[in-house]
């Protein structure tokens, strides 16, 4: 067997598409490899590694361009700078989700009135949306 994978089976080992992985190595963020005259692109282990740090970062919230950032920074040298990029993930993530408390807090209200009118009169979820449109 030749050393490497192909890149459907590096996708399936990383568990995403083969688009993903093309994808990723036109944002920068994954080498292509040479392909031999005649053959496939072989893919090494480090190819798998590097998906998966892509993924693990996405699934905390970081953009493919913060990852771009963090992927330079992999050596782990620049702790600093490493962690200015997390703290200001974890602002951005810490402002979404008080808009979201906001909105939770928002529909509850207007649920609370709609059931206790009973069904009388105008729904008051729909007067609030109107009210507001206007």
């Amino acid at each position: 067997m030749k050393d490497g994978m192909t890149i459907g089976r590096l996708a399936k080992e990383a568990g995403v598409n083969v688009e993903t992985i093309r994808y990723y190595q036109r944002r920068g963020l994954l080498a292509e490899p040479h392909k031999p005259a005649g053959g496939h692109r072989r893919y090494p282990t480090s190819a798998l590694e590097r998906i998966g740090f892509i993924r693990r970062a996405q699934r905390l919230g970081f953009s493919l361009a913060e990852v771009e950032s963090l992927i330079r920074l992999s050596d782990g040298r620049s702790w600093r700078e490493t962690r200015q990029i997390a703290e200001r993930k974890y602002a951005t993530l810490s402002a979404h989700v008080e808009q979201l408390n906001v909105m939770r807090r928002g529909l509850k209200g207007l649920i609370a009135k709609s059931l206790a009118g009973r069904g009388r009169g105008r729904c008051p979820i729909i007067s609030a949306l109107l009210i507001h449109a206007e």
